[in-house]
């Protein structure tokens, strides 16, 4: 098994990076906010799981231990592939879902792409007594550096078409969630307008239409 990998970071995308690892690039998939921990020509570190299937091996990797334990539990419910259980872990910590897992708040469920009211009841009803809260709040990734001017709103709604929202409700969102944040969008950073909106979508506002698609 794959634990982690250590090395330099060759390449960073959405929803995907390369480590070069002793000169092979190990490529995984990853949420946004593990991303934006990502930068090219540095020294980076993810903790990872190896998916077999019939048809491929997928390495994820994943910011800390206890994200990588939540994915794991995760695939562990009826009909949650790994493209769903990373939308999960794209919307919520770690922490937010053992909470929500715990008190059977099967909402906060249904505020990630793909999960509908049958679906977020069925993960309370799967993880309840799996996922207990440790009491920690979920900590935050480091944003990457700025790429300012308006070449990130393109990035940003391709990364949350990726995780199940339409085009013009990935728009919707992101303009919702930096009328607070006008300074986010002078920056221009991709990742934290990411994060800003996902923790718009996760804190109780009001989630778009949602395609549903799993992994």
């Amino acid at each position: 098994m794959i634990s982690f990998l250590r090395g330099t970071v060759a390449h960073v995308g959405l929803s995907s990076a390369v480590i070069d690892v002793g000169g092979v690039g190990m490529a995984f998939a990853a949420t946004p906010q593990t991303m934006a921990g990502l930068r090219v020509g540095e020294t980076g570190t993810v903790h990872t799981l190896l998916v077999v299937r019939e048809d491929s091996l997928t390495l994820y990797g994943f910011a800390s231990p206890e994200e990588r334990e939540v994915f794991e539990v995760l695939l562990g419910v009826a009909g949650v592939g790994p493209r769903l259980a990373l939308a999960v872990l794209a919307v919520h910590s770690p922490e937010a879902v053992r909470v929500a897992a715990h008190s059977e708040d099967a909402k906060a469920f249904t505020k990630v792409p793909g999960i509908g009211p049958k679906v977020g009841a069925r993960l309370v009803l799967e993880l309840k007594g799996k996922l207990v809260p440790l009491g920690t709040p979920g900590g935050e990734a480091p944003s990457s550096a700025p790429t300012g001017g308006s070449a990130w709103k393109p990035r940003v709604v391709e990364a949350m078409t990726s995780l199940g929202w339409s085009e013009k409700d990935a728009s919707t969102s992101i303009e919702r969630a930096l009328e607070d944040q006008p300074e986010l969008a002078e920056a221009g950073s991709v990742p934290e307008i990411l994060r800003a909106t996902l923790r718009w979508l996760g804190q109780g506002a009001r989630t778009p239409v949602k395609s549903v698609s799993r992994g």
